[in-house]
């Protein structure tokens, strides 16, 4: 029916609030602004606000073996400052993966304390069409758990 229009969970597409918010500004672009912007789902951020916390933007790593033939895996496990300080001896996890032909950003994971405010972060550049050397060429703000998105340097993969 051309006049009824579904968003957000009843879609089945992704059940995130902010995703059914995104649909209905398309929907209201579309309808009363003519101005279409489709939602991107292949950027949405995520987050499991879990111990550690949990985020990722962009594709899993097997989602990119798939779609592209050539990427880099850059990795690092590591005891933030503020951890190390404490004595804490909980760690934090990040996996970057970039297509290697076009040196594109097109995932980011993180395992850690601070993991969603940072990958939200993270999801702008990934957006923006970020590429590895974008990164390598951002200086960090020492000391804190993201400036290690900004140094990773060895690919393992």
């Amino acid at each position: 029916v051309p006049s009824i229009y579904a968003l957000g969970d009843v879609t089945n597409r992704v059940c995130l609030t902010p995703v059914a918010i995104a649909e209905g500004m398309a929907l209201v672009n579309k309808l009363y602004v003519n101005q279409p912007r489709p939602v991107d789902y292949d950027t949405i951020p995520t987050a499991v606000f879990s111990q550690p916390p949990i985020g990722m933007v962009g594709l899993t790593e097997a989602q990119a073996r798939e779609k592209y033939p050539d990427i880099d895996i850059y990795k690092t496990s590591f005891t933030p400052m503020k951890n190390a300080l404490s004595e804490s001896d909980e760690k934090a996890l990040m996996k970057m993966i970039v297509v290697r032909s076009t040196d594109r950003v097109v995932g980011m994971h993180m395992a850690g304390s601070d993991a969603p405010e940072i990958i939200q972060g993270m999801a702008v550049a990934i957006r923006s069409g970020a590429t590895k050397a974008v990164f390598d060429s951002t200086i960090g703000i020492h000391p804190t758990a993201a400036e290690e998105f900004v140094t990773l340097r060895e690919a393992v993969t």
